[in-house]
């Protein structure tokens, strides 16, 4: 491609509109420097999105190659975008609150890529739409479908051993064959791969193909490839493990035969998928000079500056609110939290009556744990973890959080659902779940819990992780912190009708005064 002649650089309204939008997007990853550092922090530290580092480098390359068709472009800010930046500021805001991480770094990228179209105007971002959309890619995000991928590897997996005729005893995600035991952790999910090969594909249809149906049958291909082809790679190391006496399969290299059975898998479908590459468009004329200054609309660099300024300002204020709110909360301690020793319905505190089993809840500022009994059915393990002063590292709601975390060998997460009860005259959902444990002894029983789990937030019980965020982002909205607290209640019992009666004549009779504990708990500041 030929370089833009001289005298078009020099007569550019570039010479303005350029240096004020990369000033924009400079101050408004200065402003939002925490947000970014998040990101580039777990870019830095996570396997799974290492591939985003590479992702701002790419998307300026894909401007660059675009500048000979944009230098015959003429800015024209649009102030109307300013309005979509203000919802997606006000987006950050309520992320920001209560510490959704997915959403706040969406938003910051939204900001820059909105950024273009404010100042620029629209016919300049959508001739660079693929390289500005490119950068959601260097999100983290991707890790609330590892639950499902689990699950859906383990189906796999077990099916495909079978139809090997090698028999298969399966609990949750762990699975006995003759040779050994297994199970399916976040590792084996797959979901790097199918970040990582989604934004190759992506890249690669983008470069490759001209035809919109072409690009989005190949964007599809590199999604559905990397799941069947995972599924592939664990009943492989499985098969491998098993034929070899578990010499080979099983440790490092497990990892490593992963990695090289999915790299050549991705090779061969770009290879296949360059057979059908299209030629480069003709490159666009620059317009004749003449024609440029022709074009240009009076008032336009004034109209730069002010679009400019105003869509940093707009950047600043939710910012600004989140530093206001921050400074009028408390950061002490909550007060000390603990269970009573009696309760309503006759449910007394006993020693000891359930399994050594807790929730896997990260970091929370206060725990209280008893168990309960009224002498007529199972007894009802509590747990209560109360949490103020909610960042990165300790969170009400977040993927840190679990009932048992997939590496644990002692406790195994069966089956998850929702019931609803009626307390005090109204309907509540409580999340359900089916825990199974090992046996302690030679002729022990394994525990079989059943466990149910809500959250207090500002004074009231939901069940739901996104109705907890909006009560949280609500309350610290009017003044009211950060506080809240989850509640897991257990029972063991062979039957689980037995057990789950326990848990609901428990949480109809103590729920409020179980909330009006925690209330003390928060007022107590």
């Amino acid at each position: 491609m030929s370089a833009v002649p001289a005298e078009l650089r020099l007569a550019s309204p570039w010479r303005l509109a350029l240096p004020a939008v990369v000033g924009l997007i400079l101050a408004i990853l200065l402003v939002y420097r925490d947000t970014a550092a998040v990101m580039v922090g777990l870019w830095m530290t996570s396997e799974t999105f290492a591939h985003a580092v590479l992702v701002p480098p790419i998307s300026i390359w894909l401007v660059w190659r675009q500048r000979e068709r944009l230098a015959a472009m003429t800015p024209r800010p649009q102030p109307w975008v300013l309005l979509p930046m203000a919802a997606v500021a006000f987006g950050w805001l309520l992320a920001d609150l209560v510490v959704v991480n997915a959403a706040s770094h969406f938003a910051l990228v939204a900001l820059v890529v909105l950024a273009v179209p404010a100042v620029l105007g629209t016919a300049v971002a959508w001739a660079i739409l693929f390289p500005l959309l490119f950068l959601f890619f260097s999100v983290p995000f991707g890790e609330f479908m590892l639950p499902w991928m689990m699950e859906w590897t383990a189906d796999f997996t077990v099916a495909a051993l079978q139809f090997s005729g090698i028999p298969v005893y399966r609990e949750g995600l762990q699975f006995v064959i003759p040779s050994g035991n297994w199970s399916v952790v976040e590792a084996c999910s797959g979901v790097r791969y199918l970040i990582a090969s989604f934004m190759v594909g992506t890249l690669f249809a983008y470069l490759n193909y001209r035809s919109t149906r072409r690009r989005v049958i190949f964007m599809a291909v590199s999604i559905a490839v990397p799941i069947v082809a995972n599924w592939l790679r664990a009943y492989m190391i499985v098969m491998l493990g098993h034929l070899s006496g578990n010499t080979i399969a099983v440790g490092v290299d497990h990892l490593i035969y992963g990695w090289v059975f999915f790299g050549v898998v991705i090779m061969v479908m770009f290879v296949i998928g360059a057979r059908w590459s299209e030629p480069d468009e003709a490159p666009e004329t620059a317009q004749p000079l003449a024609a440029r200054r022709g074009a240009d609309v009076p008032g336009t660099s004034g109209a730069v500056i002010v679009t400019a300024l105003m869509a940093a300002l707009i950047a600043v204020l939710p910012h600004a609110a989140v530093r206001s709110l921050q400074a009028a909360e408390t950061a002490a301690s909550p007060a000390r939290l603990e269970l009573p020793i009696a309760l309503a319905a006759g449910w007394v505190a006993v020693e000891s009556a359930a399994p050594a089993w807790q929730p896997a809840f990260a970091n929370p500022s206060n725990v209280a744990q008893r168990t309960f009994s009224n002498s007529r059915g199972p007894s009802v393990g509590v747990y209560l973890g109360y949490y103020r002063g909610q960042g990165p590292q300790r969170k009400l709601v977040g993927s840190q959080n679990a009932l048992v975390k997939s590496q644990d060998r002692d406790w195994n997460l069966l089956a998850t659902g929702r019931h609803t009860l009626v307390v005090d005259g109204e309907d509540l959902a409580v999340r359900t779940a089916q825990v199974l444990g090992r046996p302690s002894g030679a002729d022990a029983r394994r525990p079989q819990l059943v466990v149910w789990q809500l959250y207090w937030i500002d004074g009231r019980w939901v069940s739901g992780d996104v109705q907890a965020k909006l009560l949280n982002a609500l309350a610290r909205l009017k003044g009211r912190g950060d506080d809240g607290a989850v509640l897991v209640m257990h029972a063991d019992d062979e039957s689980s009708a037995a057990a789950a009666a326990a848990l609901q004549s428990f949480t109809q009779a103590n729920l409020a005064r179980l909330g009006g504990l925690l209330q003390q708990t928060r007022d107590a500041r």
